[in-house]
C-alpha cells in the first residue's frame, strides 16, 4: 500500500488541487499517492479556471477533476495531511484526532522539512521517515508568526494571484520531496 498526502482547503476549488497536481509532479518517481479535499467543499464542481491553468502547466490533465468534501475516513487514511490554513489544520484533527502528529499546515511543513536532518535508514518508508525527521526539527526552529503557517487564498484574484500561490506551494512541497529523496 502507498503512502498518502492529503491537501486540504477550504472549499477544494484553487489551493488543495494545484498542491495536489503539483505534488503529483514532485513526487512522480516517489510511491506517494496524493489527494485533496475541502472542509466546506461541495462534492462534484469542477477546478477553478485559474487553479485549472496551473494544473495543467504542472504537465498533467485535470479535466477530471472534481472538488470533494472532507470526510475522517481520508485523514484517516493519509500518512502526511497538509492543509492551507491554520483553521483547517484544526478542523481536521478535530474530526480525526489520531491524525494531530501528522496534520501540519503547507507552509509549516516546509519550513520544518527544510530544517530536518536527512533521516537514516529509511528506504522503506521513505515518506513516514520525512514526517519524524520533520516533527524533529520542529525543536530546533523558533517559532513562526501565525501569518506564515497559512497559505493565501487566491480566490476572487487574477491568474498572477493563483500563479503566486502555486509558487509558494512549490516552494513548501520542495523541502518534502528533498525529504523523502534523501530518506528513500
Amino acid at each position: 500500500m502507498a503512502d498518502r498526502v492529503l491537501f486540504v482547503c477550504h472549499a477544494n476549488l484553487c489551493r488543495s488541487p494545484m498542491a495536489e497536481y503539483l505534488a503529483r509532479r514532485l513526487l512522480a518517481d516517489r510511491p506517494v499517492e496524493v489527494a485533496s479535499a475541502g472542509t466546506d467543499a461541495i462534492d462534484g464542481l469542477a477546478m477553478h479556471p485559474y487553479a485549472l491553468e496551473v494544473a495543467t502547466e504542472s504537465g498533467a490533465d485535470p479535466a477530471t477533476f472534481r472538488t470533494r468534501g472532507l470526510r475522517p475516513e481520508y485523514l484517516v487514511d493519509a500518512t502526511l495531511v497538509l492543509t492551507a490554513t491554520r483553521r483547517q489544520r484544526s478542523v481536521c484533527t478535530a474530526l480525526a484526532p489520531g491524525a494531530l502528529h501528522r496534520t501540519f499546515t503547507l507552509r509549516q511543513f516546509g519550513r520544518l522539512a527544510a530544517a530536518a536532518e536527512p533521516p537514516a535508514d529509511s528506504a522503506d518508508d521513505p515518506l513516514r521517515a520525512a514526517i519524524a525527521a520533520a516533527a524533529q526539527a520542529r525543536g530546533r526552529l523558533q517559532p513562526a508568526a501565525p501569518d506564515e503557517d497559512d497559505l493565501r487564498d487566491p480566490i476572487g484574484g487574477t491568474a498572477a494571484d493563483f500563479r503566486r500561490c502555486a509558487e509558494e506551494i512549490e516552494r513548501s512541497l520542495r523541502p518534502l520531496a528533498a525529504l523523502i529523496g534523501a530518506a528513500g
